[in-house]
């Protein structure tokens, strides 16, 4: 276990116990440990305190327990049984903490530059955070020696809501970081531990706060501090802000930063590992009295992991702004900028190219892994004149295809179906697909029995939020009073919810407007339920929204589709928990890889996707259904094919079989379970980064062959 500002944290739980009543102090305690939030009993113990202000909350226990009153305090602290599940709760706690290291040495550095671990922690804002913050649950899971780093952003993401027009409208909140289960880790003097990174002509002062999420310390930097000048300070304000100047400050506080705050708290780690190429400056903190010695140590001990699988997609900036940005870094360690660029571009020796965050990062990698099996041929073939003397297939990029934390993704029907049959402490063993086998045998009935309560909590939350926000809106009487009776529990339920980004494709939906009318008003019920926020720059991604949303107005669908606006991680478990059948139609190859549908098959969702990303390597023909993966210049042409086939196969084979009646749909599900489940679970993602990533016996400086080799 890493101490560095476990004395903090213990402060911190004292100054809240001191709040409540003596025998909820054991609630203090699990309140500042997120791993209450992926216990199967954790939320429920704290909603018991005051279920209302729980929601007000956002789950938040820290808040729950300065905020409720002393009534419902003291009603809490005289209920024998909750304190008797509190105890539990925080004896099951205690004893995942005390666990053995799984190996000795010194821990993962794991640096990203966002992550979701609940929604009372508002650091994340898509796909990367929910991998990053599963990695990290699973790493707390496994006992393995981790930490991760980031930062503390004091507005987080944007939220979202939508106009009359269905346009996306921005605003963001406040996050009072006194109020979130983390605490300010403070030297033996009593003041906050600070560093500092010098940047252009201002050196960005940050102090850092710990986040405990189960055995994983998670260390975020935060530049609200006096010292700084208000643009320093904003350099932890908002996440992927727009501003080229203030990506590139984040950038430098993430990675050198997070480098001298390692070295700040005495934390040594043996392995860093890069999450994105974010935090890639962070390299310039390792010891060289030249640059090619400088990125040779970084090789020692560096991997890299990138997602994005088109050029445009990663970060480049003008070699005049990196040199301006790192110019007092460079000039500390006496090289020149001219040296240092050159590590940042394909070609190094073309002084005109843009200087590449992800190329670095590559460069400074000892092993590079893409997240999907496609993607990592995507990504050898995009990256190839890196090693202009190797074929693509030699380029030594691997692949680890992402996966998801069942604990937190599972819904709770879904798991006590899955404890009655696959046996006890299956979840530890849920990458071993032996652990599924028994899937044959739950009885059909048992199956859609908790597929229908799972359903029925996302009707429920789609009847509270429905009308509320068209109210918000200003939208007429009756489309308001439709929202109040939107969706059933025993229709077929189809949920569309990711980042929206023109190459998703979510205009394929209402291609042919006419049948996609035809589905939604059919005698067989199908509702379908879009939600996903577009970046505040992009507006083709904006338009798409506003296109998609034409359909909850026609005619006849009032009642059957719904924009679930400002999603975040909580609603996206009743999405990915309730939806029968997932929709992903990006437009290969550009899916890097995608974790959405792998949530909905654990809690027996199907999928409808494009053989692309993780998708390629799961569909085997009886799993679910899929759109062709080939790759077609003709866009207009590639998209009228795949509508045609996506409303071919709604038509003729999903919703048919749905309301068959004959146990197709249940053995579908149960093929899906059984194969998909092991595979995609972050409990096999994190096998794989130990054994092709992580493994002492790669020699240094040698990369990865693409098998992993």
């Amino acid at each position: 276990m890493i101490d560095a500002g476990r004395r903090d944290i213990d402060r911190a739980i004292a100054g809240l116990a001191a709040r409540v009543p003596a025998e909820l102090e054991v609630l203090a305690r699990v309140a500042y440990d997120y791993a209450w939030s992926w216990d199967p009993d954790g939320p429920d113990v704290f909603a018991a305190v005051d279920s209302d202000r729980w929601v007000a909350c956002a789950g938040n226990p820290v808040r729950l327990l300065q905020e409720a009153s002393q009534e419902r305090l003291q009603a809490a602290a005289a209920d024998a049984a909750l304190l008797d599940r509190a105890a539990a709760l925080d004896r099951r706690l205690g004893e995942h903490r005390g666990a053995p290291p799984s190996r000795d040495g010194g821990p993962v550095a794991y640096f990203c530059a966002e992550y979701a671990i609940h929604a009372s922690l508002p650091i994340y804002s898509g796909g990367l955070g929910a991998l990053a913050g599963d990695l990290v649950k699973e790493a707390s899971d496994r006992a393995l020696p981790f930490v991760a780093v980031g930062l503390l952003y004091r507005q987080g993401y944007f939220r979202q809501r939508i106009d009359l027009s269905g346009w996306q409208r921005e605003y963001w909140l406040d996050t009072d970081a006194e109020r979130l289960p983390a605490a300010l880790i403070r030297g033996d003097d009593g003041a906050p531990v600070t560093i500092t990174v010098p940047v252009r002509d201002e050196e960005i002062v940050a102090q850092i706060w710990r986040v405990d999420v189960g055995r994983v310390p998670m260390l975020l930097l935060d530049a609200e501090r006096p010292e700084n000048s208000a643009f320093a300070r904003f350099t932890t304000s908002q996440l992927y802000v727009g501003s080229p100047e203030m990506r590139l400050n984040q950038y430098a506080l993430l990675g050198v930063g997070g480098r001298r705050a390692l070295a700040a708290l005495g934390i040594e780690p043996d392995l860093i590992h890069l999450n994105e190429g974010h935090a890639a400056f962070g390299a310039l903190e390792e010891p060289g009295a030249t640059v090619d010695e400088v990125a040779e140590s970084a090789r020692r001990r560096t991997v890299f992991t990138t997602h994005t699988p088109v050029p445009a997609g990663n970060d480049a900036y003008p070699g005049g702004e990196v040199a301006l940005l790192l110019e007092p870094l460079i000039e500390a360690r006496g090289f020149s900028d001219g040296e240092v660029l050159t590590l940042g571009r394909t070609h190094p020796e073309d002084e005109h190219e843009p200087f590449g965050i992800t190329q670095l990062a590559i460069r400074t990698a000892r092993a590079t892994n893409a997240v999907s099996r496609r993607h990592g041929e995507v990504a050898r073939e995009m990256w190839q004149e890196l090693w202009p003397d190797r074929p693509v297939d030699e380029v030594p990029i691997t692949h680890v295809t992402n996966g998801v934390h069942v604990p937190t993704w599972i819904g709770r029907p879904m798991r006590t179906l899955l404890d009655q049959h696959l046996g006890e402490g299956w979840i530890g063993r849920a990458a071993d697909p032996a652990t599924w086998a028994a899937i044959d045998d739950i009885p059909d009935a048992d199956l859609m029995a908790v597929r229908r309560e799972q359903r029925s909590g996302l009707v429920d939350l789609v009847r509270e939020r429905i009308p509320r926000d068209r109210l918000v809106r200003g939208e007429e009487r009756g489309f308001v009073q439709a929202a109040e009776s939107a969706f059933g529990p025993d229709a077929l339920t189809i949920g569309f919810a990711r980042r929206v980004a023109t190459y998703k494709r979510l205009a394929l939906m209402v291609h042919d407007a006419q049948r996609a009318m035809d589905l939604l008003r059919g005698d067989r019920p199908v509702q379908l339920v879009i939600a996903g926020k577009a970046h505040p720059k992009d507006e083709p991604g904006k338009a798409l929204i506003q296109q998609l949303l034409h359909l909850r107005g026609a005619e006849g669908t009032a009642g059957r589709v719904v924009f679930l606006a400002d999603y975040d991680l909580a609603s996206a478990a009743k999405l990915v928990g309730g939806c029968d059948l997932w929709v992903n139609l990006p437009r290969p190859p550009l899916e890097a890889s995608g974790t959405s549908g792998m949530k909905s098959v654990l809690n027996g969702g199907l999928q409808l996707s494009v053989l692309d990303g993780w998708w390629a390597e799961a569909y085997d023909g009886t799993n679910g259904w899929a759109l062709p993966g080939e790759v077609d210049a003709d866009h207009q042409a590639q998209d009228a094919r795949d509508a045609a086939t996506l409303y071919r196969l709604l038509e003729d084979e999903v919703v048919p079989e749905y309301y068959a009646g004959d146990g197709a749909w249940a053995r579908r599900v149960k093929a899906s379970l059984k194969t998909l489940s092991p595979q995609f679970s972050a409990t096999r993602m994190l096998q794989d980064y130990e054994r092709k990533m992580y493994a002492s016996a790669v020699p240094a400086g040698r990369p990865l062959a693409p098998d992993g080799r």
